[in-house]
């Protein structure tokens, strides 16, 4: 059925509720990634886009990188189907109030996206990076999307003074970004962990009636399940750095989105209990490079992920206890979140 002729049949159908809506989007994304990596994993192959196997990684052979560009693809795709069909659904009730952060996330993904399309052709190095991370960081503090407040239990609301909410919601916004970066080191990982943090993102923000995050939680979540069956083991084709930096950035940006809309900082400790894992793995591999006296962007074996695989355990067998983990830390977060209501 064509979009636009789907969209009428949803305005003027009474039967279909708001997550039978989502669930067509996530569909739509998922079925769009499924169809386009294939292409994707052909041009990388033709245009000779691959990652080779070095001391660090783990794979042994030349795999075809930026399968990104699918998932960014579907992603868009999703949201733009999403736009379509949920617009007039909500525009009294939700959707039009977070509208003007919706350009912000589109914009500063866009160029999370971009950076890591550089990235994946000519090597940027680890200062470069950061350097642009931050500018776009900056970026969505300018335009008023910032972490200006924290509700904790027992202390109740403390505000930030200005200089200190920027700096906050800056390395909030690298640091988140650059987590899940690095949590991509084993096929389908970042894949799935990012599905499951969607997920339970997702539930967070209908339950508080945040129905921006939703929207975007929903073609994230059914992008990266289209791209699952091609990167679990043995991957036939990697995310690169502009599917990791992208969805990075969208998690880290639309977390502070969520917290700017709620009266307390719910939807940051939602993310930040739901990706426990990649945060605290990244904190500990900064930890161990600067004791070790070198750079904390010097990437090593030294991740979790790593030890798994010295253990004598599978990818598959390390991803899927992964996996687990990270649903544990979404029941906590899930805890925490009735806890505050």
């Amino acid at each position: 059925m064509p979009v636009f002729a789907l969209r009428e049949f949803v305005l003027t159908s009474g039967k279909i509720d708001l997550l039978t809506l989502f669930l067509m989007i996530f569909l739509f994304s998922f079925s769009a990634v499924l169809l386009l990596t294939p292409v994707v994993q052909t041009l990388a192959n033709r245009y000779g886009i691959l990652d080779y196997p070095n001391e660090r990684k783990v794979h042994k052979e030349p795999i075809p990188r930026m399968g990104g560009v699918g998932i960014f693809a579907g992603f868009l795709l999703g949201l733009f189907l999403g736009l379509l069909l949920l617009y007039h659904w909500m525009q009294a009730a939700h959707l039009v109030k977070g509208m003007k952060y919706l350009w912000v996330v589109v914009i500063s993904t866009l160029g999370f996206f971009t950076l890591g399309i550089l990235d994946d052709i000519y090597k940027l190095s680890a200062k470069q990076k950061f350097l642009v991370q931050t500018v776009i960081a900056l970026f969505v503090v300018a335009c008023g999307i910032k972490i200006s407040f924290i509700h904790l239990p027992f202390l109740g609301v403390i505000y930030f003074p200005p200089w200190l909410a920027v700096v906050i919601t800056v390395l909030w916004i690298v640091g988140l970004t650059n987590a899940l970066n690095l949590t991509d080191g084993l096929d389908g990982l970042l894949s799935g962990i990012v599905a499951i943090s969607g997920f339970a993102f997702f539930i967070a923000g209908f339950l508080k009636g945040q129905y921006l995050i939703c929207l975007l939680m929903t073609p994230a979540i059914g992008a990266c399940l289209g791209f699952l069956p091609y990167n679990f083991h043995p991957a036939k084709i990697f995310m690169g750095d502009c599917g990791s930096l992208f969805l990075g950035g969208l998690f880290a940006v639309s977390s502070v989105v969520g917290a700017v809309k709620s009266t307390a900082t719910i939807m940051l400790l939602v993310p930040f209990l739901i990706l426990a894992y990649p945060i605290l793995d990244t904190a500990v591999a900064i930890f161990r490079r600067l004791r070790k006296g070198v750079s904390p962007f010097q990437p090593d074996r030294g991740h979790l992920h790593h030890k798994l695989l010295t253990f004598g355990w599978t990818q598959s067998t390390a991803v899927m206890v992964l996996y687990l983990i990270n649903l544990i830390f979404g029941a906590i977060a899930f805890l925490g979140l009735f806890w505050m209501k």
